[in-house]
């Protein structure tokens, strides 16, 4: 019972150091125990007065320096293992917060691609249109510059709303923007029909999408148009989206260019990985690729329950 302190104290040792200062800390109250117990033993024991009565367990040596020992080792063992586990559980933390700030990351590199590919597209193409008749329609330059200047404001309003994602870090005194929905969608067409595309948008479902999932919807279509502005343009282009409350699926067909410039590619490029990665979070399906008729097809379905999450 002497050595009870000791051992607590091991255990503390074992449970705050490295393995190496531990294990040293553990043969030096080793030794200093067999030590103190062969000293007794050898000059203290032999004065002593003989005991009134016998005892169960007779005085010897080897005995005490093993119970002693046992003592001390379990103690170790014990802090050893209380260490290993805390930073095992240590590690763990650290991977899984790693893994939630790339993920973070990544997801904020999406909406900045889509929001920057879809405006900068846009205003590409307006551009060009109000070059080219600005001296011989002016009213349609103007009118290409309001749009223009309309979709630079929205954009950078978006590209606030994301980056302040980035300076907040879950302050909730930081004022966030609504995120763009199902009600978008219309402005959505709107601004393609600006840039050449003859756009008929059509939703079916009464039911509204949760706010993950009506986001989803709003990048993807945003995504396939920007890629019918860039590619096609000046084109026809057909967008249903069709919400049921367990799954959205989203379709974009167009019609191909229209004034000889040669079809576009195959599936590639970032906006359509990032459609497929949208769509893999809730576990659906994506598919590109172009039509036998000629244009492109872009289908998506979203399959999701009542709390917005994938099935």
């Amino acid at each position: 019972m002497t050595y009870v302190p000791t051992a607590l104290t091991l255990y503390l040792v074992a449970t705050t150091t490295w393995l190496a200062w531990s294990m040293a800390s553990l043969a030096a109250c080793a030794a200093g125990a067999v030590a103190a117990v062969l000293i007794f033993y050898e000059r203290v024991f032999p004065g002593l007065d003989p005991a009134a009565g016998p005892s169960e367990l007779p005085p010897a040596w080897p005995i005490e320096i093993g119970a002693i020992s046992v003592v001390l080792v379990v103690a170790w063992a014990v802090g050893a293992a209380v260490r290993w586990k805390r930073a095992t559980t240590a590690a763990l933390v650290r991977h899984l917060s790693e893994a939630v700030v790339a993920d973070e990351r990544r997801r904020i590199a999406r909406e900045l691609h889509d929001v920057i590919g879809h405006s900068m597209s846009l205003i590409a193409v307006k551009a060009t249109v109000a070059n080219h008749v600005a001296d011989a329609r002016p009213q349609e330059a103007r009118a290409a510059l309001a749009v223009i200047e309309e979709t630079s404001r929205s954009t950078l309003t978006e590209i606030h709303r994301v980056i302040g994602l980035l300076r907040s870090d879950g302050d909730p005194q930081q004022a966030h923007l609504p995120v763009p929905g199902m009600a978008d969608l219309p402005k959505l067409a709107a601004d393609a029909r600006s840039a050449g595309v003859d756009v008929h948008l059509t939703v079916n479902g009464e039911t509204e999408p949760p706010p993950g999932v009506a986001m989803s919807i709003y990048r993807i279509v945003q995504q396939a148009l920007t890629n019918v502005v860039t590619h096609a343009a000046p084109t026809r282009c057909t967008v249903t989206v069709d919400i049921d409350g367990r799954e959205a699926a989203i379709e974009v067909l167009d019609d191909g260019p229209t004034h000889g410039r040669p079809p576009r590619a195959g599936p590639g490029g970032h906006g359509l990985i990032g459609m497929r990665e949208r769509v893999k979070l809730y576990g659906g399906t994506f598919s590109a690729g172009p039509r036998p008729e000629g244009g492109f097809r872009v289908a998506a379905r979203l399959p999701y329950n009542a709390n917005g999450a994938g099935t």
